[in-house]
């Protein structure tokens, strides 16, 4: 029986939201450990990657997409408990909460420099300015909302061809927290890279926050599945129907490669930033096929990834410092000195260019990390269940 939702997490979520928690530390262990990508290598680069590094990287592509998905869908169960008034300032605060976040104690995490000489607008940014417009669109009809958050998703790549034309004037910054990436220079010594604008991430919020209705406790849990099934089934369709003809929905065009593997690595090869449709329908689509199967899942393995699922600001932060901190140890028992550290005003590690490891050994340092980080995510998640302080909706 499926309890109402005031009653009952859905641990299927918390268990998808865990794993991309998880695997998006595997990206950023790859960004501070591997000495391939300190040297500048882009594992999404056919010239100079190898299978392994590409799918590396390319497995984190799930991370964003369905964090700010399920997002949504957290904030439809915000919103059976509250009034929209209530539900309204709540995303309000919160999503001024995250941007601020971002720009000062994610970023200091990311580059250890207290100069803010290079400041970016990532994922937790636009995770604040999502809510901040689901703060307004939650009032329309769920009908309306849904189609808004269709046209958004499936249009957006419609303003591709003008994406080139931004430039560093006050409209170039406004259409580039709409809708494309762009690095803005604010003086000689500042620079802010907006690296994730609203479109299409709005749409896919508000998407999850539709989502969260095939949770309702009218629904059972044999009838969610088949819809879940027939959703995740239609996207991934849908992604290889347009992908094959490629034609739209994706600016990188795939090509043929030197071998077989590579020619499939090119097919999968999708836009991030901005986020295309097709970089959403083949990371969304797998997601919802994740629920339709786990919903009953219960094992100690699944326990321990959804207490990392069940507090991912919490997790977020802690992970970013935790692999820097682990990033500098290795760096000064490897004999390098702090002089070296370079001061960036640029998008990159402050490490020299060269330090690092091989990615075996990248690999063994993420289980480390996520392994350490289950411990403050278990006493976190204890503590906010005993407790009802109201600033822990805001961690």
């Amino acid at each position: 029986m499926t309890l109402p939702l005031q009653k009952s997490r859905i641990q299927s979520i918390d268990l998808l939201r865990g794993l991309v928690m998880i695997i998006m530390a595997l990206d950023h262990s790859r960004d501070f450990f591997h000495a391939a990508t300190n040297s500048g290598i882009d594992p999404l680069d056919f010239a100079k990657t190898s299978p392994i590094l590409f799918l590396t990287r390319w497995i984190t592509h799930f991370c964003a997409p369905v964090f700010v998905f399920l997002s949504g869908t957290s904030i439809y169960f915000v919103s059976q408990r509250k009034t929209k008034q209530e539900v309204s300032q709540f995303l309000l605060t919160r999503g001024i909460w995250l941007m601020i976040m971002e720009l000062t104690i994610v970023d200091i995490g990311w580059v250890f420099n207290l100069r803010f000489s290079y400041v970016v607008g990532a994922v937790i940014w636009v995770l604040g300015l999502c809510m901040i417009v689901l703060a307004l669109l939650i009032h329309l009809p769920r009908n309306i909302l849904f189609i808004v958050a269709l046209l958004i998703v499936f249009g957006h790549n419609l303003l591709d061809p003008i994406d080139a034309g931004v430039t560093d004037t006050l409209g170039g910054f406004v259409y580039s927290v709409m809708h494309v990436p762009h690095e803005f220079k604010i003086d000689e010594g500042h620079r802010f890279l907006l690296l994730y604008p609203l479109i299409p991430w709005v749409g896919v919020m508000a998407l999850g926050f539709i989502f969260g209705e095939l949770y309702k406790s009218s629904l059972d849990a044999a009838r969610r599945k088949k819809i879940l099934l027939m959703l995740g089934s239609g996207c991934i369709a849908l992604f290889i129907l347009l992908r094959s003809k490629d034609f739209y929905g994706e600016s990188l065009h795939w090509k043929t490669q030197s071998t077989g593997i590579f020619t499939v690595l090119s097919f999968i090869n999708v836009t991030k930033y901005p986020p295309s449709l097709l970089y959403l329908l083949m990371t969304i689509g797998p997601a919802m096929l994740f629920l339709a199967v786990t919903e009953n899942w219960r094992s100690n393995i699944a326990q321990v990834i959804i207490t990392y699922g069940r507090v991912p600001f919490f997790y977020y932060l802690v992970h970013i410092y935790l692999l820097h901190s682990i990033a500098y140890i290795l760096f000064l028992t490897s004999g390098h000195h702090l002089s070296e550290i370079i001061v960036q005003n640029n998008f990159g590690s402050e490490l020299p260019s060269g330090f690092g490891v091989h990615l075996w050994q990248t690999y063994l340092l993420w289980i480390g990390a996520v392994v350490l980080l289950y411990f403050p995510c278990r006493w976190y998640n204890n503590y906010k269940s005993t407790h009802t302080n109201w600033w822990l909706s805001y961690l």
